[in-house]
């Protein structure tokens, strides 16, 4: 599944546009690597975002096209 995606039905970002900006303004990165929104996500992938002063790291457990709201936290985990 492509990475701007899985941030929108994860919803570590609301919306698959700003996921996309956060892509290309250098902001998610993938194994320590800078990716663009067109990077395949597979599960063991670790996935860094940066808001603003603060960063979110977590890892992927499952990658599904659509999820209920409630069940979207069981596709990744937090990592402090």
């Amino acid at each position: 599944m492509r990475l701007d995606k899985y941030l929108k039905v994860t919803r570590l970002i609301k919306r698959r546009t700003v996921a996309n900006e956060a892509c290309d303004a250098g902001r998610v990165f993938v194994n320590d690597k800078e990716a663009k929104a067109s990077v395949n996500v597979k599960p063991g992938d670790i996935i860094a975002i940066k808001f603003g002063n603060k960063e979110v790291k977590v890892k992927v457990l499952d990658v599904k096209e659509t999820v209920k709201k409630e069940e979207a936290e069981s596709l990744y985990e937090l990592i402090p």
